[in-house]
């Protein structure tokens, strides 16, 4: 099982990024995923998730309105479009897989991490 996110970067106050996380080796559909995050001094934070049927999606509250959490069946994929970013949004991001089909909060419900990307708002 693998999961390989990508798309972070540097970016301006009120600006936008597209996160992608590419999964394989297990059948993707069949699990639910979520974003996490990290700052520095902080622990792990659910940012948002989504059941294996995209029938429901969590966002965490400071997130909510500006991130939307999507993904691809077809395509093994997860994204995550952040809109409106502010400097608290600076993180290292992950992707992780449920244990089952539908999301849970706590992190140890999630059994396969990426290495994460890094976003950084910042004027």
């Amino acid at each position: 099982e693998r999961l390989v996110e990508s798309g972070g970067g540097l970016v301006q106050p009120g600006g936008s990024l597209r996160l992608s996380c590419a999964a394989s080796g297990f059948n993707f559909n069949l699990y639910a995923m979520g974003w996490f995050r990290r700052a520095p001094g902080k622990a792990s934070e659910l940012v948002a998730a989504i059941n294996s049927d995209d029938d429901r999606t969590y966002y965490t509250d400071s997130v909510k309105g500006r991130f939307t959490i999507a993904r691809d069946n077809a395509l093994n994929t997860l994204y995550l479009e952040m809109n409106n970013l502010k400097p608290g949004d600076t993180a290292l991001y992950s992707c992780a897989k449920s244990q089952g089909q539908l999301f849970s909060r706590a992190p140890r419900s999630y059994g396969c991490w990426g290495r994460g990307t890094q976003v950084t708002v910042a004027s």
